[in-house]
């Protein structure tokens, strides 16, 4: 993982150099600021980078008896993927069974923000994010759900609008156990509103 700071000059002149080569002309009012728009941009969407998800559930872990399913569910993402620089987003579905340790739910989203705000593709991302909490929090199991739409998929290529891509990474309980896995997956498909 990279520690340097995201350097915005290089994107800029980066920029610039883009807009030339298809014709335009970077001077003209309304893309005269829109290379150092485009390194701010960069800077805010992919600044996970220097980032350490780890960490930040190492740091949130509390001793708590709670040996029962937690699951957040409908979280909504976005992601740079790393073959086009094109969005991906959709709902992201986290769960996992204590064992001893819980983890403050608002970190959880934390470090899966830090995982989306890299170059990514779904399928590593879903696999990294399982690895993070199984790794760190060493629960009964812990499951991972995307469900994505890619614009490089919808604007080029194949132009299939209204794809959906769905990705999991199950480790633990819900690799080895049908009835865990289909309790998972009763309460994903579950209710949309809450209140």
């Amino acid at each position: 993982m990279s520690t340097k700071a995201i350097d915005r000059k290089r994107i800029e002149r980066a920029v610039r150099e883009i807009l030339l080569a298809i014709g335009e002309d970077p001077e003209r009012e309304g893309l005269r600021e829109t290379p150092r728009r485009v390194a701010e941009m960069y800077e805010d969407i992919l600044g996970g980078v220097r980032e350490d998800g780890y960490e930040l559930i190492r740091a949130s872990l509390f001793t708590e008896k709670h040996s029962e399913l937690v699951l957040l569910r409908g979280i909504s993402f976005f992601s740079i993927c790393e073959h086009h620089l094109l969005p991906f987003m959709g709902v992201a579905h986290i769960a996992y069974i204590a064992k001893g340790q819980i983890v403050g739910l608002s970190t959880i989203l934390r470090a899966f923000s830090q995982l989306c705000r890299q170059p990514q593709i779904q399928e590593r991302l879903t696999w990294q994010m399982a690895d993070m909490m199984y790794d760190t929090l060493k629960p009964h199991g812990v499951a991972v759900v995307l469900e994505a739409r890619h614009l490089c998929m919808e604007l080029i290529g194949v132009k299939k609008p209204g794809t959906i891509v769905t990705t999991s990474a199950l480790r633990g309980i819900f690799h080895k156990n049908e009835g865990s896995r289909q309790e998972l997956f009763k309460l994903i498909q579950g209710r949309d509103k809450v209140v």
